[in-house]
């Protein structure tokens, strides 16, 4: 490999760099392996044994040079990251996931992965959330992020724009998740980890829900991780 070949592959751990390449990487078979069989435009594949038949033979230590990990795995792809067009993002005919500020990058894997699993294929994402082509979400979203469609934008604008549907949220004075009524379609904002569901967004939040802990009146932790959180409210979502 060239010295510039390695720092530009290098360069996409940086947002900043990913943005203005148009480009991420994924790293491990498994994971290339969905990459490779996704509709998404894989530019470059490297291994340090042959384990794809597209693909260049690197060494070890070029293997290092270009990776994410603390432990570089044989194999690692280079992407180009998809665009995709909010206005196929649709609450009136289907569930979608919004995430208000949400930046740890192992929640937001772990939340891919959970829409994924239940069948919700966008999210829309306010700026402030962590970056889907992160290598620690990537990783974490365990190839979900080939399939789930992610869109940043002006979450305000967006509830506003979809006014006319059911928005829900979980809240501590909100109604009990498992008798409310849920609808099929609509949108579920899931809030930052440590502040919630900002107050802006708070506002436009029309269907106010609680998950209870057991039993409901007893002393126990403060909040649930939003992750864990979001896999409670989907899957009763999805069990009606």
């Amino acid at each position: 490999m060239t010295h510039s070949q390695i720092q530009e592959i290098h360069s996409l751990d940086d947002k900043k760099q990913r943005d203005a390449l148009g480009l991420f990487k994924a790293e491990g078979e498994k994971l290339v392996g969905e990459l490779l069989s996704s509709r998404i435009s894989v530019k470059s594949v490297y291994q340090t044994e042959e384990i794809f038949e597209q693909g260049v033979l690197i060494s070890q230590k070029e293997m290092s040079r270009i990776s994410s990990l603390k432990t570089a795995t044989k194999v690692l792809a280079v992407a180009e990251k998809p665009k995709y067009s909010l206005s196929n993002a649709l609450p009136e005919k289907a569930l979608i996931l919004a995430l208000d500020g949400v930046q740890n990058p192992g929640n937001i894997g772990t939340i891919i992965r959970l829409a994924d699993w239940f069948g919700i294929n966008d999210i829309v994402c306010s700026p402030q959330c962590a970056d889907v082509f992160g290598p620690k979400v990537v990783q974490a979203a365990m190839g979900a992020t080939f399939r789930v469609r992610v869109h940043y934008t002006d979450l305000v604008s967006f509830l506003l724009f979809h006014k006319s549907v059911p928005v829900y949220g979980t809240f501590l004075d909100g109604e009990d998740i498992y008798s409310a009524t849920l609808s099929r379609n609509g949108i579920i904002v899931m809030g930052n980890e440590g502040q919630g569901i900002s107050q802006e967004v708070a506002k436009k939040v029309n269907r106010r829900l609680f998950i209870p802990p057991y039993p409901k009146n007893a002393h126990t932790s403060e909040s649930l991780n939003v992750a864990i959180a979001t896999s409670i409210v989907c899957s009763e979502f999805r069990r009606r």
